[in-house]
């Protein structure tokens, strides 16, 4: 088995799901923290369901990354001024170091993850992998997932040598 690309796709995956957990809650933070910061700083305010929608994150589970980012002071909750059963999600000053932060103990799990790695090679692996992936969302072997597309971007935009696709961002 260990010499089938599937296997070990499936193994490298297992290990960075950890490296990635345990890189961030080393700080106390989740991967979804970084996406959550990361898209109200780049694209603003947004209503729980907008944000829910624009970074794939399910509701059952933003609901809870957001209580810890209010809670340690990195998001404030506001009523709608257009709809007040509704809350907007605002960044804080807090929220913008902390995204600074968690980007870059990002990198630092990338390299850890790829150091065996040259600048080209890693390039070539996420070309690789993207290319794999798009090909089986066309042929419909693969449901679109907007939370593992973030999940990739995120990754091959904190690889130095690494260019992002700028698909899969949200």
């Amino acid at each position: 088995m260990d010499h089938l690309p599937s296997w070990l796709l499936t193994q490298t995956a297992a290990h960075a799901h950890r490296l990635v957990g345990d890189g961030f809650a080393a700080v106390g933070a989740r991967g979804y923290h970084l996406r959550l910061l990361r898209s109200l700083a780049t694209e603003g305010a947004a209503s729980q369901a907008d944000l829910g929608r624009r970074t794939g994150i399910h509701l059952s589970d933003l609901v809870g990354a957001l209580n810890e980012l209010e809670t340690g002071g990195f998001v404030a909750r506001s009523p709608d001024p257009a709809d007040r059963r509704r809350n907007v999600i605002t960044i804080t000053d807090d929220g913008l170091t902390r995204a600074v932060q968690l980007a870059e103990r990002a990198a630092q799990v990338q390299e850890e993850l790829l150091a065996p790695l040259a600048a080209d090679e890693r390039e070539e692996l996420s070309r690789l992998l993207w290319r794999l992936l798009e090909h089986h969302r066309r042929v419909g072997s693969v449901t679109p997932d907007p939370e593992a597309a973030g999940k990739m971007s995120e990754v091959a935009g904190s690889i130095p040598g690494v260019r992002s696709t700028g698909r899969g961002t949200r």
